[in-house]
Parts: structure tokens; sequence; C-alpha cells
């Protein structure tokens, strides 16, 4: 059984099935559950290539922030009150991120959507899920969703 499981969340549906499996394998083996949402700073490369844009770039980082503190929070009021739940905002490149934290909690298992980003970004980027899933030390729990769910979702 584990005793202390991380859930990575970023908005996806993906992640929102992920942290439903391990909210109720927490619920079950009386599980501490963390759950971990990464935001990386804006970049001027990403957002206007090499010409600064007229962006404000500290209230676009504040304002992603925000956004994963909302994730984080909605996220905590689906578990149950009898399961321990901790929310954590990591900054940074997400799998890294997600494996320093499970390294910091101790944890024993790791829940990841299978897909977060965009179907593009992860073949330029690579998967977070499978950097983690690589170089994870404990059991990590991919999350598929199933393909009609996608479909359905996507025609709404």
């Amino acid at each position: 059984m584990f005793h202390r499981i991380l859930v990575a969340i970023d908005g996806s549906e993906h992640a929102r099935r992920a942290l439903h499996e391990a909210i109720d394998l927490a619920a079950l083996g009386n599980a501490k559950l963390t759950i971990v949402s990464v935001y990386q700073r804006p970049s001027t490369l990403l957002i206007g290539g090499p010409v600064v844009p007229s962006i404000d770039m500290g209230a676009l980082e504040e304002a992603m922030r925000r956004e994963h503190e909302q994730l984080l929070d909605g996220a905590v009021e689906q578990a149950p009150q009898d399961v321990s739940v901790v929310k954590v905002l990591a900054e940074g490149p997400a799998g890294p991120a997600i494996l320093a934290q499970a390294r910091k909690d101790d944890s024993d298992l790791i829940v990841i959507g299978s897909r977060g980003r965009g179907e593009m970004a992860s073949m330029l980027l690579g998967s977070v899920s499978h950097q983690v899933l690589q170089q994870s030390g404990v059991p990590v729990l991919v999350v598929h969703v199933e393909a009609d769910a996608q479909i359905a979702r996507a025609g709404a």
C-alpha cells in the first residue's frame, strides 16, 4: 500500500483524471496526498522572439502563478475531509520540479496524466509524463483519458 502519493496537475483532462485516481488511492490506503502544480516563468523568446515585446512580464508571471494556485485550490476541494492533502506550487520545468517534489516528500507513488501539453509541444520538448516515468525512483501511475471522453469534450 502507498503512504505518500504525489499527483501533478496542470488543468488538462488527463490531469483531472489523474487527480481523481490519486484521491481514490489516498482514501483507500489512508495515504497523505500531495498535489503539485508547476508553472514556468514566461520567456520573451517564447512570446515574441528575440525582440522584447511590450508585455509586462511580471504581470504575466503573476497571472500564471494565480492560475496555478486556483487549480490547486480547486483540486484540494475535491478531496474528502478524511484525506490528508498538501498543495505545492512549484516553478520551473515540469518534469524536474515534479521529481524534486517527490524526493522532498519521500513519495512512494507519483500519479500523472499521460498528456498535459499540446501534441506539438510534446513532440518538441518531450513528454513530462515520459520524463517522470523514466527518471523516477518510485512507481509512477500514468493516467490516460478514454478517447471517447476526449472527443466529447473537444466537441463541447
